[in-house]
């Protein structure tokens, strides 16, 4: 790789890790990152149950965990967690509520690209809307084979944020005339500020997915990374039912239209 590319990549790794940064503040305070009912919990306590089973003391490394969202889940479900973060503030948040509610999961900066982590040292991996933003996704999972032990397992929670399907789009367009007749039917989401709107959409244009990244183009570079028995599920109906209450109706209708998916694969 040429020295220009290598500094292309680093400018915009640091960017995303900067963007990550100034999201924590109102990380939690948005539908879709943090849970805001039993009834949620549930639905995604379901979906690691049916792909990676209960916990039982085995090793469950949360890569960008955020503000550690599903390090919760995994904890409740009996795995030993630790959560990987390369956002200091989000970190900072996920530590105090661990602290909260008297969890032990251990917590650390890292790179999830290249964690520095043991060889065969964890029995999962996981991480939730990780993959879209990764320059050398390749490199990640044969990273993330490595670390795992023979026979364990990953499991990725991602989409397709770029290419929005028919209902999105009608649903955006529906939403510009209720906004211009002043009768919005939108509520306040504590979303991005506009200015980390426009960053988001520059860091989208240019990592490695940026023309969407679609479930079976993960899962084939998964398999090219060495993995095995890739499962591709896409029944999340029961997060997003749960989720849609704190939600417009058009923005529920539309998160539930999304390319979104869970994928699982063996060491």
């Amino acid at each position: 790789m040429s020295n220009i590319a290598t500094g292309c990549n680093y400018d915009l790794r640091e960017e995303i890790k900067a963007y990550w940064s100034l999201r924590a503040e109102t990380f939690d305070s948005q539908p879709g990152h943090e849970i805001f009912s039993e009834e949620e919990r549930a639905a995604w306590q379901a979906l690691l149950r049916r792909h990676l089973g209960e916990g039982r003391g085995r090793r469950a490394l949360d890569l960008a965990c955020g503000t550690a969202v599903v390090s919760h889940l995994l904890d409740d479900l009996g795995f030993a967690v630790t959560g990987m973060d390369w956002a200091e503030p989000m970190l900072e948040r996920a530590r105090a509520k661990a602290d909260a509610r008297g969890r032990t999961i251990r917590f650390f900066m890292g790179d999830a690209e290249n964690t520095l982590e043991a060889d065969a040292s964890y029995d999962v991996i996981t991480n939730r809307h990780l993959v879209w933003t990764l320059v050398d996704p390749l490199a990640a999972f044969r990273e993330w084979h490595r670390v795992l032990k023979p026979g364990g397992k990953v499991l990725i929670v991602d989409g397709d944020f770029v290419n929005p399907g028919l209902v999105a789009r009608l649903s955006r367009r529906v939403s510009a005339l209720l906004q211009k007749l002043g009768m919005s039917d939108t509520r306040p989401q504590n979303g991005p500020s506009a200015s980390l709107a426009q960053t988001h959409e520059s860091i989208l244009s240019r990592v490695h997915f940026c023309d969407g990244a679609r479930a079976e183009a993960v899962a084939a570079l998964l398999i090219e990374a060495g993995f095995k028995a890739v499962r591709i599920d896409t029944d999340l109906a029961a997060i997003h039912r749960s989720q849609r209450r704190n939600f417009s109706f058009l923005k529920g209708l539309e998160r539930a239209t999304q390319h979104r998916y869970a994928i699982s694969a063996e060491r």
